[in-house]
């Protein structure tokens, strides 16, 4: 695909990429929608067979909706994977022709800490300022350590830690600290001070997680692309999760190592200049932020209503909806960040996201915002109430078979007189049928990664070669298959406490490799062994042949707390990396920057210096939240460049 190109840009023009854009869209959607709609179709001709049940009758639009979802997991993966064997898009972002380009505007780095273990934090802060000094265009950059710690311990520790980096590096007027005296609005609130506060002298800032990491090359290639394309107001990387050991972590990293990439080129694909934005790892222009992404306060009281928790998926709505794209810059590494290292952990962050993700409810019948950015938000709906659905097609089919089973086949209906009787009907073929293409569209898109891999010598080495890597995919493979059901039921959980009216507390992330006590994985595994006991309990007493198509699900129930123990080791991840299970390039040829940023040093808190945290002169930016009601005008996108270059400027 050749598509004309802008003078004087470095993308196609914008005519041509709205074609484009409504071609692959149209093609995408079409698909997911079709191969969903044809699956259900199958799903209704089993289940019709020998008449529909009220249980039947209601499972069907549930199984449409999750069917359309997995679906287009599957389309994007395949899409990523074509693009990727093709050997890029040249519809995206291009960062190649950007080389050696000066960066015009000011970029502020933002690292956001919250109660972190700042030993860990601060090495990872030197990592990236080490790395951006190794740069020609280091001069545009400053970094600010945004703190919104509670602790007065760990702030004088942050303290001390900023002090260390000032002196290490000579970096005074450099790198800055700032503590909040009270953390409203939380991370949205803390990057919203910034803005107010310093916003107007930084044309740029780039987002950090306490725990993300990112190259020198990274930030400067970012910074010149925002240069490049005025129009543009976010531009996301693809963080790739690394640095953890227990054997929880080391699954999750090897699999989205294997995946992310594909998958973010298969997003990236049909959402072009309308992707997302995940709230870390991503750059983005300051009075446009300023001016429109300013978050209102959601009518009604918590969890629904309130100030908003997941900020980002909001952020990339106001921001398209103000004229400026949001792009996912899929072949840009040198991303990272890290992740919650046991299963228990893991679940607690993801109860504040479903809080969060439940709000955007609340956000989509908003006037003016762009129709894929309400996909977006209905993405993150749905990544949450998907599972109460999933659960509820189990239960219902569950039901549907102990009765058949009890009751027996009917073969004179009550009420109809005939002599002749009414024999059942076998779908067996209809049944592998759709057995086969639902576990094509779960399984196929990890063939795919690694089928990428095998294609690239240095990436499949990284993995540790052709046998390792494929004893890792069948490994995490029956991982996941044990982990996706109490995930469901953690998921599940969450929603129902959500809609019923129970708020999260926010606390800090645990980000260490904790290991977690048996008694700790009994209290919040009990009731899922209880529910995968019953479960298996009543279907072998009244269905005993239904039980191969629910073991799967009874049996990640029944071993959770086991699952949730022996994964959370630290010994159990180092016993399987030394037997080359779930390498990934990180980790056996990891860059400078990962080596750096793990080396976290213990913080001695010198208290006899009494220097305190300088800040620069403020550079105050107006940012008030726009009501979501107001209609945004959608503008051409020559005026949207424009405007980019008037709020650049």
């Amino acid at each position: 695909m050749d598509l004309p190109v802008e003078t004087g840009s470095l993308r196609p023009a914008a005519n041509a990429l709205a074609r484009e854009a409504r071609l692959r869209r149209g093609l995408f959607f079409g698909l997911t929608f079709l191969s969903a709609a044809l699956t259900t179709l199958l799903m209704f001709d089993i289940v019709n067979a020998n008449g529909l049940s009220p249980a039947e009758k209601l499972s069907l639009p549930l199984f449409f909706a999750l069917i359309t979802w997995i679906s287009g997991a599957f389309w994007t993966a395949l899409a990523g994977f074509l693009v990727r064997l093709d050997g890029g898009d040249p519809a995206q972002l291009d960062t190649a022709a950007l080389e050696g380009r000066p960066v015009r505007g000011r970029t502020a780095v933002l690292f956001c800490v919250y109660n972190e273990d700042v030993g860990r934090v601060s090495a990872g802060i030197d990592a990236v300022w080490s790395s951006l000094q190794r740069e020609s265009e280091r001069g545009s950059f400053d970094l600010f350590i945004l703190s919104d710690t509670r602790n007065p311990q760990i702030a004088a520790a942050e303290e001390a830690a900023w002090r260390a980096l000032l002196r290490r590096h000579g970096a005074h007027g450099r790198i800055f600290y700032r503590r909040r005296q009270q953390n409203t609005g939380r991370k949205a609130g803390n990057i919203a001070d910034f803005v107010r506060t310093w916003g107007g002298a930084y044309d740029y800032m780039v987002v950090f997680d306490a725990d993300s990491v990112m190259t020198g090359k990274a930030l400067v290639t970012l910074a010149r692309l925002m240069d490049a394309h005025p129009d543009v107001g976010i531009i996301q990387t693809v963080p790739i999760p690394t640095g953890c050991e227990t054997m929880f972590a080391r699954v999750v990293q090897f699999a989205a190592r294997l995946n992310s990439p594909m998958l973010a080129s298969g997003l990236a694909f049909w959402q072009l200049g309308e992707s997302n934005y995940w709230g870390h790892n991503a750059i983005l222009r300051v009075r446009p932020f300023a001016s429109h992404c300013a978050l209102p306060r959601l009518p009604g009281q918590e969890p629904l209503g309130g100030e908003i928790l997941s900020h980002d998926f909001v952020e990339a709505a106001f921001m398209r909806r103000a004229g400026y794209k949001v792009w996912l810059a899929p072949e840009l590494g040198g991303s990272w960040e890290q992740l919650p290292t046991n299963l228990i952990d893991y679940a607690a962050r993801d109860r504040r996201w479903a809080q969060g993700n439940l709000q955007h409810m609340q956000i989509l019948p908003a006037r003016g915002l762009h129709w894929l950015s309400r996909v977006h938000l209905l993405t993150g709906v749905m990544s949450y109430a998907s599972s109460l659905m999933w659960l509820a097609v189990l239960v219902l089919s569950s039901t549907v078979a102990c009765i058949e089973a009890v009751r027996g086949y009917q073969y004179f209906q009550p009420g109809a007189y005939t002599l002749f009787p009414s024999w059942p009907e076998s779908r067996t073929f209809e049944i592998g049928a759709l057995l086969t293409i639902t576990l094509s569209i779960l399984l196929l898109p990890k063939v795919f990664g690694a089928v990428l891999a095998f294609r690239d010598a240095s990436l499949l080495k990284g993995f540790g070669g052709p046998s390792r890597l494929m004893r890792s995919l069948l490994a995490e493979q029956v991982f996941s298959v044990l982990l996706a059901p109490p995930m469901m039921l953690f998921h599940s959980w969450f929603v129902l406490r959500t809609l019923a009216g129970r708020s999260v507390t926010w606390d800090a992330q645990v980000r260490e490799d904790r290991g977690v006590s048996v008694r700790e994985a009994f209290m919040r595994h009990k009731w899922h062994v209880a529910i995968g006991v019953a479960w298996a309990a009543l279907v072998l007493a009244l269905a005993p042949k239904f039980i191969w198509w629910v073991l799967p699900v009874v049996a990640g129930l029944v071993v959770s707390v086991p699952l949730a123990v022996l994964t959370s080791r630290r010994t159990l991840g180092l016993w399987l990396r030394q037997r080359g299970y779930f390498l990934t390039p990180e980790e056996t040829a990891p860059p400078v920057e990962l080596v750096e940023a793990l080396d976290a040093k213990p913080v001695d808190i010198d208290v006899s210096i009494e220097e305190q945290p300088v800040l620069p002169a403020p550079a105050p930016l107006r940012m008030e939240p726009v009501p979501l009601t107001t209609l945004a005008l959608r503008v051409s996108a020559s005026r949207a460049r424009q405007l980019a270059r008037g709020n650049a400027g």
